[in-house]
This record gives structure tokens, C-alpha cells and sequence, in this order.
């Protein structure tokens, strides 16, 4: 890319950094953006959540403003994005990068006042029932909109010019083959015979592990070595309902919950298998990383065969499962577990290859950096 004579300042945004994993996602790209083409900032809600001091630590300025509002009623909403404008102006983007993942359009309009070009990340499938008219407003206000996947193109964004599809990617330096972790399998007392099935997700509803659960409490009958790691947050209602659910189906043994931990990579080196159930309903998936990162540190991958993740599994049609579909899913355990861990190896050479090639995450910046230099320039 030719350099432009003016550094473009991009103000990225995101309600917080509790959760990190949209977090992770915008720090990926802000901090890997060309620093002779552009002026990255970001701002969000407030400074709690774990991961806000890995943005400050990067060196990347952070400005803390509520920078959305209530619509309604009308008058008050207005006046607010008329307030909420004066404080973009005074930070000067050109262009704002949205990460936030709702369906509000405040923050576009108080750009629009501002004269400020706004970009939004589409990050799930959602759009129907009550927030239609909004995610319709938001999408009339954007200059443009990153598509995560082509289901969510065809549907949402058919032959809109403002759309480009820009996929997640994944840093495959850190994100790598790498020995098991001796540790983390002395942590959770996994044995030198025990193998591994991992799934890394938040435990919310849309992600299925009820059904991974019952798969799993079939398939394991014949393959008493294997145990299922379940890497992630489970401190809600979902999260009570599944520990339940694993008395109920007698696996206290051979089922682990391990927690949201910060060093995935570390936890992906002590698996074979990497599954990710998600249902076919409610938002899905956008373009989810997890899996991404289980296919660049080489893991055999079996995931649901839902609007994002069939994306990323395109070349690998026999590990795309119907969602939900407890017995395809207990079956198809079955016949991996039966499997060596040479062969399991063996495919996760390939998925590696996949990911190097198609997810990178330079990929994702380059587009991101096409987009905003498109943006400006017009």
C-alpha cells in the first residue's frame, strides 16, 4: 500500500474489556495496524474487566466515555448522540471501528452528527424479533460493515456495497503445536494414559454443551480412557444446569470444568480433540476464534454445522456435525476416540495448514487497513 501523507486516526469501540473475547479480538487488530498509516486509539465504557490492563499495557490511548445512549424516548435520545458527537470530535477520529455487539444505532448517529465515518463488526447472527429496526438503522448510519461470514452476507447484506466480508484470523506464533503441558495435566490429574477431548467456549445456552454432554456420555462407555475438558465460564444459571447435568448422567470422573483460564494455548497442548456443539438457533456464531485456535496449534476439530464455523470447516465437510443431533454426535466421538494419536496428529496437520493459509491474522488487519484507506481516500 502506497503510504498516505496523513497518519488516518481509528478510534476503535467496545462497551468493556470483562469478557476479553471481543477484547482480544480489537487489540489483535488496533496493535497490529501500520503505525506510518495510522493513529489507532480506543475507547470504552469504563476501565474494569481483566483484560483492560493488556490495552493499557499496549500502549494503545484509551478514553473512557459512554459513548451510547437510549433511544427513547426520542427528544432525550437525540440530544444525547448531539452530546455524545462533541465528545468524539474532541478525540478526532476518522473513522470509528465499532466492536460492540448490540443492535444499538446511538453510537452511529452521534457520528454521523459528528461527521465522523462508522464502521461496525457484525459479530453473530442476530437480527430478527425486536431488534430488526435497529440493526436495520444501525446498518442505514454505517459508512461500512465487516461481515464475519458468508451465511451472515447472503442474509443480512445481500448486494449491499458497504459490506465486506473480513473473517476473523488468528496469531499462528502463539497459536501452535506445542508440547503438553505437564502442569496443567498434573492440575487436573490426567494421567499418562487418560486422552483428551477439549471444548474452550463461555457456557452460555447457544454453545450446546448439554449435548456435547449426553454425546459424550454414550461414547465414553467404550473409550473409558477419555476425558472432556470444559475450558471456560460456568458461573451462571447455564453454567449450574450442566454440573447438574453431569451427576444426573454420572460422569464426575471422566467431565471437567476447568474455568475461564488466560492461557488457552497451554490448555489446547494437553488435547487430541477439539469440539465445538454450538445449536443451530439464536445468534450462533460469527466467526468464532476458539476454533481457529484449536486448528492452528493442530488439533482434530469437530464442530457443528452452523453459519460461521461451516466457514472455517469448508475443506472439511466429514467434521461439520448437525447440530444438536445427540446421536450423530455420540457416533461420531465413538469413531474418533477409536482413532491413534498418530492419526489425530496426522489431521491436525491439516487444519494447521488451513488456518496458516485462509485465518491468519495479518490477513484480517490487511483488510481492515484496505477498508479504512478505502474509506478515507473516498
Amino acid at each position: 500500500m502506497a503510504p498516505t501523507t496523513k497518519r488516518i486516526k481509528i478510534l476503535f469501540t467496545i462497551p468493556n474489556f470483562d469478557t476479553a473475547g471481543s477484547g482480544k479480538a480489537l487489540l489483535h487488530v488496533a496493535k497490529r495496524l501500520d503505525p506510518q498509516q495510522f493513529e489507532v486509539h480506543i475507547a470504552c465504557f469504563h476501565d474494569r474487566g481483566s483484560f483492560f490492563k493488556v490495552v493499557v499495557d499496549s500502549g494503545i490511548p484509551v478514553h473512557i466515555i459512554q459513548y451510547t445512549t437510549a433511544m427513547k424516548p426520542y427528544n432525550k435520545g437525540l440530544l444525547n448522540c448531539y452530546k455524545i458527537s462533541r465528545m468524539l470530535k474532541k478525540i478526532q477520529p476518522d473513522i470509528i471501528h465499532s466492536f460492540h455487539y448490540a443492535a444499538d444505532y446511538s453510537e452511529a448517529l452521534a457520528a454521523r452528527i459528528a461527521g465522523i465515518k462508522w464502521v461496525y463488526t457484525k459479530k453473530n447472527m442476530s437480527w430478527g424479533g425486536s431488534s430488526k429496526n435497529a440493526w436495520n438503522l444501525r446498518t442505514r448510519l454505517a459508512s461500512a460493515i465487516a461481515v464475519q461470514n458468508t451465511d451472515m452476507m447472503r442474509q443480512f447484506f445481500n448486494q449491499s456495497k458497504k459490506a465486506i466480508l473480513i473473517p476473523r484470523g488468528v496469531d499462528t506464533t502463539v497459536f501452535e503445536p506445542l508440547p503438553a503441558n505437564e502442569t496443567i495435566k498434573k492440575e487436573w490429574q490426567i494421567s499418562s494414559t487418560d486422552r483428551v477431548l477439549m471444548c474452550v467456549a463461555n457456557m452460555v445456552p447457544v454453545k450446546g454443551i448439554e449435548i456435547l454432554l449426553k454425546a459424550f456420555a454414550k461414547a465414553v462407555v467404550k473409550h473409558p480412557n477419555w476425558k472432556l475438558l470444559l475450558v471456560g465460564d460456568y458461573n451462571n444459571d447455564y453454567g449450574k444446569n450442566l454440573l447438574d447435568l453431569q451427576k444426573e448422567l454420572n460422569l464426575n470422573k471422566e467431565v471437567i470444568f476447568c474455568g475461564k483460564q488466560p492461557n488457552i494455548v497451554d490448555y489446547l497442548s494437553i488435547a487430541e480433540i477439539f469440539v465445538l456443539p454450538t445449536l443451530n438457533e439464536g445468534r450462533k456464531e460469527g466467526s468464532p476464534v476458539s476454533l481457529l485456535e484449536a486448528m492452528a496449534a493442530s488439533k482434530n476439530v469437530l464442530a457443528s454445522n452452523v453459519s460461521g464455523i461451516n466457514d472455517q470447516l469448508s475443506d472439511f465437510q466429514e467434521h461439520l456435525l448437525e447440530a444438536g443431533n445427540i446421536e450423530v454426535w455420540a457416533s461420531t466421538l465413538d469413531r474418533n476416540f477409536s482413532l491413534s494419536k498418530e492419526h489425530h496428529q496426522n489431521l491436525g496437520e491439516n487444519f494447521r495448514k488451513h488456518v496458516l493459509q485462509n485465518y491468519p491474522i495479518e490477513l484480517e488487519v490487511k483488510r481492515c487497513e484496505q477498508l479504512y484507506l478505502k474509506l478515507y481516500e473516498s
